[in-house]
């Protein structure tokens, strides 16, 4: 029952809404078509492992290799995917999960209680540790096998969004076997999964080739080849999709959409998806220590403007640093003003003089945000500040520059929305100790994001994110940005594929003419 209840609260909030995922209509002939289907990405995750990443790039590529006990279909709704069903019991300190039978790995060794007991004592253990993803299932004590299809995950604490969490990323199943056979290193560049498509080759920055799984338990995909090449400039994208060398373009730039929209034999599909922007504030530069600072700093700032100008309206001003589709987004919460002469008022209150040198630190792998921010800055000089940009590539920014503490008065933080809800991303941000806080320490904050995660109560839930929200709002700990739409160019030969707003692509039931 509790299952059954937790399922409905979710998907009152992130299952409902139908534009979150876009379906290109179907062919009109029903018959198998094979061929190869292409699609071009910004980047290369670098480890095809689980527990290696977060990036949405990995997930674009994930769920075709690999499957979750639970699945998110294009709808968003949860469903089973290698558990059939799921039960609380003892209150909730156990999950008992009823596993799929007769599914093997696309190497043929055999899916069983005893693979997913194997992945989560691997990502709970010293090789989780390495990654971003442990502390997402760290509610998780240990998983234990009932029986050859059955497994309890025997619960540390309470975990309200355990279930949409095991659909994504580091709770993807790997297989036991392979592992000890190759090692984690060879793992990373050749993964086996259970999913629809398995890996040929991977050559690193350039591409990734797929081939059709014809055992894949939920039926073998419609194309026999599923090609995924890296291409980090985003008119470079466009410019293969119109030669016909790329069949979708994923993470299309605003500027890009007229031209793909004025080609013949392509389309856009725009969707609102879970991804935000935001500035995330040093609080341990003397500057934007200050609060009064940080406040003038929002106001200074005409998002929706931006929004309109910048991002051609596919995007909307974001309060909080979540979109509307994720639980705990705060309806009620008012932004600050757009207000110049109020921003100089209480600049010149805290003393900061015009000419004040303030850096903004983004990655510079994303063309739209680059525009995006050069008007913001141009906002921060109309109230006084000798504001400059700081591109870095995106591994060192991600991996060095953010968790370690080594940024500018300003950086940038863009995050998926991956689980839409907000507590994986505010946990992340601005708990004490989390990778991307390397600033902040808050016990009251902590308090509160501490006491959601202790409850299967949403209406609770959703009270104290909300709550999270606001505080931080109060606070101005950020300057919030925008939730930017998902746009794909897709050539029209492409049929019946599942292009939802987090781009975690499966193609099982594509086509292509």
């Amino acid at each position: 029952m509790l299952g059954r209840s937790l399922a409905k609260a979710i998907g009152k909030h992130a299952l409902g809404l139908a534009l979150a995922a876009a379906l290109l209509p179907a062919a009109a002939s029903q018959a198998q078509a094979a061929g190869t289907l292409t699609v071009a990405l910004r980047q290369d995750p670098g480890s095809w492992d689980p527990i290696d990443t977060f990036l949405v790039a990995w997930g674009s590529v994930g769920s075709q290799i690999f499957d979750g006990l639970v699945m998110r279909g294009p709808d968003l709704k949860l469903v089973p995917g290698l558990a059939t069903s799921w039960e609380f019991l003892d209150d909730a300190n156990r999950i008992r999960f009823h596993l799929r039978e007769g599914v093997t790995f696309q190497n043929g060794e055999a899916f069983d209680a005893a693979a997913v007991k194997f992945t989560f004592d691997r990502l709970l253990g010293p090789e989780g540790a390495k990654g971003p993803q442990q502390s997402n299932y760290n509610s998780i004590d240990h998983v234990a096998v009932v029986d050859d299809h059955t497994v309890d995950f025997v619960m540390k604490r309470p975990d309200p969004v355990l279930l949409t969490k095991l659909a994504g990323y580091g709770a993807m199943i790997v297989p036991p076997k392979y592992i000890a056979e190759t090692g984690d290193d060879a793992f990373n560049a050749a993964p086996i999964g259970t999913g629809p498509f398995k890996v040929v080759s991977y050559e690193p920055k350039v591409g990734l080739t797929l081939e059709a799984n014809p055992n894949y338990w939920g039926g073998a995909p419609k194309i026999d080849r599923l090609v995924y090449r890296f291409i980090a400039e985003s008119s470079t994208r466009v410019a293969e999709l119109q030669a016909g060398r790329v069949d979708i373009a994923t993470q299309v730039e605003v500027a890009q959409v007229p031209v793909i929209e004025q080609d013949p034999k392509l389309q856009i599909v725009s969707v609102p998806g879970p991804t935000v922007y935001a500035m995330r504030f040093n609080t341990k530069d003397p500057l934007t220590s200050n609060e009064a600072v940080r406040k003038a700093i929002v106001m200074a700032v005409d998002r929706d403007t931006i929004v309109k100008t910048v991002l051609a309206g596919q995007a909307e001003p974001i309060v909080s640093f979540q979109s509307r589709l994720s639980f705990g987004y705060p309806p009620d919460l008012k932004p600050l003003p757009f207000d110049p002469a109020g921003a100089k008022a209480l600049l010149a209150q805290a003393g900061v003089k015009p000419g004040t040198p303030l850096q903004l630190d983004f990655r510079g792998d994303n063309a739209t945000l680059r525009e995006v921010l050069q008007a913001v800055a141009g906002y921060l000089q109309m109230v006084g500040f000798k504001a400059t940009l700081k591109p870095y590539e995106s591994n060192v920014f991600l991996n060095d520059i953010v968790p370690n503490g080594k940024t500018g008065a300003l950086f940038q933080e863009g995050w998926g929305g991956w689980t839409f809800d907000y507590d994986n991303t505010a946990y992340l941000m601005y708990h004490t100790g989390e990778k991307w806080n390397p600033y902040d320490s808050i016990p009251e904050l902590d308090a509160m994001l501490e006491a959601q995660r202790k409850t299967y109560d949403p209406a609770e839930r959703e009270k104290t994110l909300q709550a999270v929200a606001g505080y931080v709002a109060d606070r101005a700990m950020e300057l919030p940005l925008y939730n930017s739409n998902t746009i794909y160019g897709v050539s029209k030969r492409v049929q019946n594929a599942q292009l939802p707003s987090d781009e975690r692509m499966r193609f099982v039931d594509a086509t292509v003419e």
